[in-house]
């Protein structure tokens, strides 16, 4: 179970970190809600898209907290992140324990240290579909998987920012099936994304904060190369369902 939990917090953080990344532009969608909240959600978009649009490289610190449906106490973990156009991505898990997730383009290895193993496979067949890897190359635009509102309630971040309701328009493969929405908030000023919460259907909530963001500080292509040490066995990772 945790692992199929940690997998569905990752693709949901591959989609919207990949899409700060892209190159398009998303715009809120229509309802009938307040006219003036809408303004404010595509304004952030605006700003979030633009400031994203200047960065070719990525990396960050964050603190995630998982609460599990049915269990009274949460699951903190915390590691640091790396992007970088086009298409690659390292994301390491280094607190309570080391884990340590590599995508290039489609290709992902999950490597486990205390279980001498690492897991490989493709992006779009563990995701069992096409946008996370779409998202991350700048292939696609996140309207075409997500429906963006205003936050209901509050609905305000730090500095009063109005924070960003992703609500998936696919409920096929593994992750769409899991995903309920995603609540995104940005930092003032900078509009780098602050925090993501992502909300499964099944009641399980993973919340994530990033802190320490570098921004175009050149990442070269060996930090997002996975150099095994001897004797680690490769299993290769299941297969959900053919990309949509």
């Amino acid at each position: 179970m945790m692992k199929n939990l940690k997998w569905t917090c990752f693709v949901g953080s591959v989609l919207v970190c990949a899409w700060g990344l892209c190159p398009v532009l998303a715009y809120a969608a229509e309802d009938e809600g307040d006219e003036k909240a809408l303004q404010e959600v595509r304004e952030v978009v605006k700003q979030l898209q633009a400031r994203y649009e200047k960065t070719k490289d990525l990396q960050a610190d964050f603190t995630q907290k998982t609460v599990i449906e049915g269990f009274e106490r949460s699951i903190a973990s915390s590691g640091k992140v790396y992007i970088k156009k086009p298409g690659r991505l390292r994301w390491n898990y280094l607190d309570p324990s080391v884990e340590d997730i590599y995508v290039n383009r489609d290709d992902v290895k999950v490597y486990v240290p205390e279980h001498k193993q690492v897991l490989v496979g493709k992006l779009t067949q563990m995701a069992a579909s096409k946008a996370p890897l779409e998202l991350l190359l700048g292939a696609a635009k996140l309207e075409e998987s997500f429906d963006i509102e205003p936050t209901p309630g509050k609905g305000r971040g730090v500095g009063g920012i109005r924070l960003l309701t992703l609500l998936p328009k696919s409920r096929e493969g593994e992750a769409g099936r899991s995903l309920q929405r995603i609540v995104l908030e940005v930092f003032p000023k900078t509009y780098f994304i602050r925090t993501l919460s992502l909300h499964e259907v099944s009641g399980n909530v993973s919340n994530f904060e990033f802190s320490s963001l570098q921004p175009n500080i050149g990442l070269g292509d060996s930090l997002f190369d996975l150099k095994l040490p001897p004797g680690v066995e490769v299993v290769k990772a299941p297969v959900f369902s053919a990309p949509q």
